[in-house]
């Protein structure tokens, strides 16, 4: 299999089978955190607040094979929200091979599909795992036939997708499980290089107040060492503080490896692939040359005419967390609200933060998963500025959705309130008409606006001065009875068209 981070290799004789990477995806409380916490015999699922995993989790475990083998697995946990479509798809990009787990409780649901799809999309191996089959709910047969109508056909199912069934609560079949993910990364013939220049993917990037930028790195070409420096996009870090996943300090690590770099120039990009060398000014000088080459897209002054503009100011954990927030936000906005972001970034809420939003007249301040300073917050009273903040993505977009809909400028609608057929015109004097007729929607008012329309296109408006029912004035004249008013309206009435009152309401 081509894998799109590696490079062609010298034949140095260092070329040897490369542990795989593998992505495990599917839907939201399908339990794919749970079938990582079996495995790493961890906890890591609890740790996630709603029981959601909220950016790629890189992790590695070691699988001791029928034969007695130990095999390394590096394991890449993925978000299963709806908003966290960008981060599904770096993972599946990230990956080797990739691991789709549907619920054999609820069969295929809407990010079953869109995770389905990031896979295809980045054309790597997979395999179905079938979840919670020590639940009495479960059933496999009927979750296969799920799959089916979803155009994933499984083995034995009209197709060739490998599957299996686990329960990640008593671990029946997780074995099989990664006996199936082994099999798949020798029918792929996964090799790397360890003399290769060192090459792979950024995973996660965020800002630690102690440790400063500190980035999450999948190795897939190579090996890195401290005093090496390593780009990402226009970021560069002097590899001097080199951790393995479990925290660990090291000085080097290998391909397949999941570790952290400290000490970026500035956030890199998740998703981003990274390349090594061995100085700075090598380092730098390819940074130039990439800014030089690139162009920046800006929001046009068209994108906001004749809405109303809310700014915002974000601050969120993580750069996966700033995305999919991004991602919500650009499908929120309306034909009447632009949402403008004139500030995001990730770390802590500071001061200087508030300040960015001081003076803007429609301004949400948002911060997610981050801490907020108290000078921060001290300041955004002073200005009379809520700073709003959010552990959970999904309250965040409800109350996002929530604060839009009620600031979107008003409009008036004409709300239709009843229907009357003309049977008579009596007489006409100037713009006065005197008509009779029978109301089949709702009820007549005496003074309301009326629409009159023939064949269905309104072809004038007017009001109703006068109302009678058997020759006694009223105000009203309900469903199924006959009518006489007289209607002030410049467009002469006849008999056979309609009569529609309505009111001018702001929504």
């Amino acid at each position: 299999m081509a894998d799109k981070f590696s490079t062609t290799t010298k034949n140095t004789g260092t070329t040897i089978k490369r542990p795989p990477v593998i992505a495990i995806m599917g839907h939201i409380d399908h339990g794919k955190s749970t079938l990582l916490d079996y495995i790493r015999s961890s906890n890591v699922a609890s740790k996630e607040i709603g029981g959601i995993t909220q950016h790629i989790g890189s992790y590695e475990a070691v699988h001791k094979s029928k034969d007695g083998t130990e095999n390394r697995i590096t394991f890449l946990d993925t978000p299963g929200h709806e908003a966290f479509t960008a981060i599904r798809s770096r993972g599946a990009r990230a990956a080797d091979i990739a691991v789709l787990v549907v619920s054999g409780e609820e069969g295929v649901k809407p990010q079953t599909v869109e995770a389905a799809n990031c896979i295809k999309e980045a054309n790597i191996p997979y395999i179905i795992a079938i979840t919670k089959i020590d639940s009495p709910k479960a059933d496999i047969e009927r979750t296969k036939q799920s799959l089916a109508e979803h155009e994933i056909y499984v083995e034995g199912y009209g197709g060739d997708v490998p599957w299996t069934a686990i329960s990640a609560k008593t671990g029946e079949g997780i074995s099989d499980l990664l006996d199936l993910l082994l099999l798949a990364s020798d029918i792929a013939d996964i090799k790397a290089d360890t003399d290769a220049k060192p090459e792979g993917v950024v995973v996660e990037s965020h800002l630690d107040k102690r440790e400063g930028i500190t980035a999450m790195v999948i190795i897939k070409n190579g090996t890195i060492k401290t005093g090496q420096v390593v780009v990402a996009g226009k970021s560069y870090a002097v590899i001097r503080n080199l951790k393995s996943f479990d925290g660990k300090k090291i000085n080097q690590a290998t391909f397949s490896s999941p570790v952290r770099i400290y000490g970026w120039s500035e956030l890199p990009d998740a998703g981003m692939p990274f390349e090594v060398h061995d100085d700075k000014k090598t380092a730098l000088s390819q940074i130039a040359r990439r800014i030089d080459h690139t162009k920046h897209s800006e929001t046009t002054e068209k994108d906001h005419k004749e809405k109303k503009v809310l700014n915002l100011v974000i601050k969120a954990d993580t750069f996966g967390s700033l995305e999919a927030i991004v991602n919500e936000i650009n499908k929120i906005a309306d034909d009447r609200v632009s949402l403008n972001i004139t500030h995001a970034d990730v770390g802590e809420f500071s001061l200087n933060d508030v300040k960015k939003a001081e003076g803007m007249n429609e301004v949400l301040v948002i911060g997610f998963n981050t801490r907020i300073d108290p000078q921060a917050t001290r300041y955004a009273e002073r200005i009379n500025v809520e700073i709003m903040s959010f552990e959970i993505i999904y309250k965040l977009v409800e109350w996002l959705k929530a604060t839009v809909e009620e600031r979107k400028p008003k409009i008036d609608v004409e709300e239709t309130r009843s229907s009357a057929k003309v049977l008579k015109v009596f007489s006409r004097n100037r713009d006065k008409q005197i008509i009779g007729g029978r109301v089949e929607e709702g009820s007549v008012f005496l003074g309301e606006d009326v629409k009159i329309k023939r064949r269905d296109a309104e072809i004038g408006k007017g009001k109703i001065k006068e109302l009678q029912q058997q020759k006694i004035k009223a105000t009203e004249a309900k469903k199924d009875t006959e009518f006489g008013a007289l209607i002030q309206c410049p467009i002469e009435i006849v008999p056979g068209d309609r009569i529609e009152g309505f009111k001018t309401v702001a929504k």
